[in-house]
């Protein structure tokens, strides 16, 4: 997370270094604030700061609308925390080259139905999470047609069709937002039980309740347990840590492993266990997804509405697909594995339901 809001410094003008950007947010002078609070979502730091581009999602069903910034792919990156000159030379090139392309094909296209394409991309070994190389092929297919009209110069086109296609996460940002205006919409209403927001910053894991307004429940991060990278071991991770737990949240993520088999291979275990995952998820939720379909459980809908209720009385919380980033600032990305959250937010939530409610 430090490292993030230094490299957004940086790409905003703010900071040179990450001593500049430190003495500038413990001055005060810059206000931070959780990215569910203004409606958007940043996978792992999730930093966006006030000149990046997002995608904007609505919910046409219920007329909210929900954010994401853009995907930087693999590598160094900022949602890991990297903020070396590269990093920042990519975010420029994606906000003043590609974003302004992706904004006029998006025009062009009339918009793209994020849930049909997760729908279908589900079908395609994808579980909307870690793994979204099925539905970054769709994204950018969809899309390609209307970046060549909208892009005068066909090598820059090029530039970004590739950029787009080669990235097996270009997706997962307007995913998590299509998740966050799902998820909304069912926050705020009166009596219900429903997990409406699951986030994470590295060292708290909070979730916020549909009838319990806008407070969160906190506790502590758990340790991502899944694959490292040649020469990272669990020492080297980070606390769990972003907003992409809004797919979980949703009822896609771990709660749809057993679509997405081939999963394992990322984030270890073995094939039963992915489908183990969705059948364990299926208990603690309160119903199954019309959309969202799995074709090795006959196509059973996914399980979706976790209620707090049902967590504590079974003694089972939401499994969590995850990244793992580096425990120090600037180094990225070493891993991806499996989490869950601490059942004492849940425990807590619980409480001040029935305090609310009950007494």
């Amino acid at each position: 997370m430090r490292g993030a809001l230094t490299g957004a410094l940086i790409f905003e003008g703010l900071a040179t270094d990450e001593a500049s950007a430190e003495a500038l947010i413990t001055s005060g002078e810059v206000e931070l604030a959780p990215c569910h609070e203004h409606d958007s979502v940043g996978p792992m730091a999730g930093a966006t700061s006030a000149s990046m581009m997002v995608y904007v999602v609505e919910n046409v069903t219920h007329g909210n609308m929900a954010y994401s910034n853009l995907n930087e792919g693999y590598g160094k990156v900022l949602r890991y925390g990297a903020f070396s000159e590269e990093v920042i030379i990519k975010l420029r090139w994606m906000n003043d080259v590609m974003g302004p392309v992706l904004s006029e094909a998006l025009k062009m296209s009339d918009g793209l139905d994020v849930r049909a394409l997760l729908a279908e991309s589900l079908h395609m070994g994808d579980e909307g999470h870690n793994r979204n190389k099925a539905g970054s092929i769709i994204f950018t297919a969809k899309l390609a047609p209307f970046i060549a009209q909208a892009c005068s110069d066909n090598n820059t086109a090029a530039e970004i069709i590739r950029f787009l296609g080669e990235n097996a996460l270009s997706v997962l940002n307007p995913v998590m937002a299509a998740c966050k205006a799902m998820a909304d919409a069912a926050h705020g209403i009166e009596g219900s039980t429903l997990m409406s927001v699951m986030a994470r910053n590295g060292t708290d894991l909070g979730i916020r309740v549909s009838g319990l307004g806008d407070q969160w429940f906190t506790g502590p991060v758990g340790q991502p347990d899944g694959l490292y990278f040649p020469g990272f071991t669990a020492e080297d991770a980070s606390g769990d840590i972003g907003d992409s737990t809004i797919t979980e949240t949703a009822g896609i993520g771990a709660f749809a492993m057993a679509a997405a088999p081939a999963i394992v291979t990322f984030i270890s275990g073995t094939p039963q266990d992915a489908l183990n995952a969705t059948m364990e998820m299926y208990e603690i939720t309160t119903a199954e997804h019309t959309h969202f379909t799995i074709p090795a459980l006959d196509f059973r809908g996914t399980p979706t509405g976790c209620d707090i209720r049902k967590v504590v009385e079974l003694g089972i919380t939401p499994r969590i697909n995850t990244g793992i980033a580096h425990k120090d600032a600037g180094v990225g990305q070493v891993g991806a594995g499996l989490v869950r959250p601490p059942m004492s937010v849940f425990e807590e939530a619980l409480l001040a339901y029935a305090d609310k409610y009950l007494s």
